[in-house]
């Protein structure tokens, strides 16, 4: 007998390891056959290419034509001559090898190498520390050891140190010196492979240094980067101006990248293209996808304190002279009031406003097909904001890499919106990729009597045996917000989560089919709902990289097809 056991579960096991197998075949594939060719071979090219550092003379410095304008800063991130903070973690650079410390997170090191503390808020009360951090980072950092010659840290970098020369600093011949070498190495090093915001960023970096410098090796860095944002930008920024990674995060980034081209353009008198053009839509989109208290909504990977506020952004534009698009205002005010809805259909988001509420809405594709690695299974979440105090919201992000919570993070059940049989809506795994995806269906919107509606579906969960739909409708009203989802097809069971901001007291009736929602002014609010019971769990909501606050969600499970939540205020 016990012979048979053994066998059965040798056989048993065998079974299992074929299906992970096979599993991680189906994976793969689902990856791997949305990727452009030059992904591909670009990714081979990237391994096997590596050219020698170019150590000749530095070309000559390019007169400026005008003045550089005040760019938009970041908070500072050097907090003595060897100490930095960056995404709230803190360590000090005492030996060469701190540079490149294996047991500290890559993301830590390669914001270490941006050196954007050079160009932050009160930079000039540091002034002393960056030279010799500059110096430093020369004597520690030889040609092409470690992540400082990685081309994103790279691209960064340059344009950091440029910025500081236009704001009157002085870069030393050695340091100089470096600068040429370090651009000769990011023009052959860019990063096809990856595409997205990376090689906009290498672009960003050729033209900089290309106009920075002058003479015939200077011109064929500034041709190389315009041909690449002539190539790249159309692609890259919607028709309703919204980054096509769809991440409000770095949207801003690459407004903000835009912003100092055309500063750069200016000051060195190159009308080398019109910017502008671009950078007003983005400033719009921008302006759509953050809530009343100025901060972006936490759609795919998206948190706080990476890139300049809104705020900052449309001072910078106004700095440049930038003909600033129309953003509503309330009508107390003197402004006309904001639109009731706001679809950027390019995107795939919606903003609904009316009276004291904002909700902003996920009705579209989690990314471009062969670049999801910012994406987050969040297809139909939402975040919504009551009398400027965010209320629902997406649980952000605080981690990069390829661990269980960054596979948490980007989960369906770490968003506002249903999860069925226990899947993510698309298939997000190994921390920047994903297999099948979720992709919108059935958009519908308009205006009645009593507000504002829209409603769309999405296929992420036909993959699972009873092919299951789910169509989400959002009424948003004067006094209230309704939301109704339905699944068509067969499930075994699903649930709808809301996460709460920390700042959101909760108590449920003791049938859990409704209770209130006490925000931090002291506003009551009142919810319903038809499903459940809801039972209130304990979860984490995540604003900024390295920072975790406790929050409750709301978890409702369905007992019919069909779900209704009404809340009221």
């Amino acid at each position: 007998m016990l012979a048979i056991e053994r066998m059965f579960i040798a056989n048993l096991m065998t079974v299992l390891q074929n299906v992970s197998r096979l599993t991680s075949a189906i994976t793969y594939f689902h990856t791997l056959r949305y990727l452009r060719p030059i992904q591909i071979y670009g990714r081979i090219w990237f391994k096997l290419y590596r050219p020698q550092p170019d150590l000749r003379p530095a070309p000559r410095l390019r007169d400026r034509a005008g003045a550089w304008r005040d760019p938009a800063r970041r908070m500072p991130s050097m907090y003595a001559p060897i100490g930095f903070h960056f995404l709230n973690e803190s360590h000090e650079i005492r030996t060469a090898s701190d540079w490149n410390r294996p047991d500290w997170e890559k993301l830590w090191l390669y914001n270490l190498h941006y050196f954007d503390d050079l160009n932050a808020e009160d930079a000039g009360r540091r002034r002393d520390w960056h030279p010799a951090l500059i110096q430093r980072w020369i004597n520690e950092n030889p040609p092409l050891s470690g992540v400082g010659w990685e081309p994103y840290p790279l691209s960064l970098r340059i344009v950091n140190w440029i910025k500081w020369v236009l704001a009157g600093n002085r870069l030393e011949p050695a340091w100089i010196q470096s600068l040429a070498i370090q651009t000769r190495q990011l023009s052959r090093r860019l990063e096809y492979h990856l595409l997205g915001n990376h090689l906009l960023a290498n672009a960003k970096a050729l033209v900089f240094a290309g106009l920075f410098f002058s003479g015939v090796e200077a011109d064929s860095w500034l041709r190389k980067g315009l041909k690449l944002l002539r190539a790249q930008l159309p692609e890259q920024i919607l028709a309703d101006g919204g980054h096509f990674e769809r991440s409000p995060m770095y949207h801003t980034i690459i407004l903000e990248d835009l912003l100092d081209l055309v500063n750069l353009t200016e000051t060195y008198g190159h009308g080398a293209a019109d910017w502008r053009t671009v950078v007003q839509p983005m400033l719009r989109w921008l302006n759509a996808m953050s809530h009343p208290d100025g901060g972006i909504a936490f759609f795919n990977d998206a948190a706080f304190g990476i890139a300049p506020t809104l705020a900052e952004l449309v001072d910078y534009a106004r700095r440049l002279g930038v003909s600033l698009p129309p953003i509503p205002v309330a009508e107390g005010e003197g402004r006309t009031a904001p639109s009731p809805l706001t679809l950027l259909a390019d995107s795939g988001y919606a903003r609904l406003q009316t009276g004291p509420a904002v909700l902003l809405a996920d009705v579209g594709m989690i990314g471009p097909d062969y670049l999801p690695g910012h994406a987050h299974a969040d297809t139909l979440s939402f975040e919504l904001s009551l009398l400027g105090q965010r209320v629902v919201v997406n649980s952000g992000t605080s981690c990069y890499g390829a661990g269980s919570e960054r596979q948490r993070q980007r989960g369906t059940a770490a968003h506002n919106t249903v999860v069925v049989d226990g899947r993510d809506s698309s298939e997000v795994w190994g921390g920047f990729r994903v297999a099948r995806r979720a992709r919108p269906l059935g958009l519908r919107w308009g205006e009645e009597a009593a507000g504002v509606w829209i409603e769309c579906g999405h296929d992420g969960y036909r993959r699972l045996p009873g092919r299951p739909l789910h169509i989400r409708r959002w009424q948003l009203e004067a006094d209230g917000l309704i939301i109704h989802d339905r699944i068509i097809g067969d499930f075994r069971h699903a649930i709808a989560r809301y996460h709460l901001h920390p700042a959101v007291r909760v108590e449920l009736n003791p049938d859990g089919h409704g209770g209130t929602l006490q925000l931090p002014e002291g506003a009551v609010i009142t919810f319903h709902l038809v499903a459940g019971p809801a039972r209130l769990i304990p979860s984490t909501w995540h604003p900024r990289f390295g920072t975790s606050e406790a929050n409750g969600c709301l978890e409702i499970p369905f007992n019919s097809p069909e779900a209704h939540l009404s809340i009221r205020w």
